[in-house]
């Protein structure tokens, strides 16, 4: 039975639970993870790049081990100095997610939307991030559409579904019951498997409910 969830509990939910807050950001390990095999399938296609991988690894290092203030100080002046190169935007990235984590959320914003890169997977997460960083200043609006623009780029199973429920979340929030029901339920349509693991039955049904009042 779905649980009267009223617009305040929404809120609630919203700001202290880990699973429901929508600045879900890709954490330190994950990271590392993705944009090391970005930055190895660059570099070995695009010799010309080598160059911009020099000091590259020192802050990815910081960032990895959660050195936060470590990791900006040596990222800041590698970016500046390598932009334009493949090491260089992996590093803006990088940096704007330190930023970030630092509550430098404009700063943030203002170093994703230099990141100039062609895989669409970094991409997304680049547009997505920069959602996050509109709901963390509680910009709900902007970051509703910033999350719908993320989910198209590169439609997949990981992150179109993630961004879709994180638009659905800021919709709620801005009593837009009704965008929110359209993302929940393309979530089910379209991910199966994204809406089994996030019970997605659930948020259909109090946006759906949620309309009528």
């Amino acid at each position: 039975m779905l649980e009267d969830i009223s617009p305040e509990q929404i809120k609630d939910q919203f700001k202290k639970n880990r699973n429901l807050r929508i600045s879900t950001y890709v954490v330190g390990g994950v990271v590392v993870l993705i944009l090391g095999y970005f930055a190895y399938r660059q570099f070995m296609f695009n010799p010309g790049n080598e160059k911009s991988k020099e000091g590259y690894y020192t802050g990815l290092n910081f960032a990895a081990a959660d050195s936060t203030d470590a990791a900006i100080d040596e990222l800041r002046p590698f970016v500046n100095k390598n932009d334009g190169y493949v090491g260089g935007e992996v590093a803006q990235f990088v940096l704007a997610r330190q930023l970030m984590a630092a509550g430098e959320f404009t700063q943030a914003i203002n170093e994703l939307e230099g990141v100039d890169v062609d895989d669409t997977y970094l991409q997304a997460m680049s547009v997505g991030l920069i959602a996050d960083c509109y709901s963390e200043m509680e910009k709900y609006q902007e970051a509703a559409e910033t999350y719908l623009e993320a989910a198209e780029i590169n439609e997949n199973e990981m992150t179109s579904p993630m961004y879709l429920m994180k638009a659905g979340l800021c919709a709620e929030q801005l009593k837009d019951f009704e965008t929110a029901a359209t993302c929940y339920n393309r979530i089910k349509d379209d991910y199966p498997s994204f809406a089994g693991t996030k019970s997605i039955e659930k948020y259909i049904a109090r946006a759906e409910n949620s309309k009528t009042e």
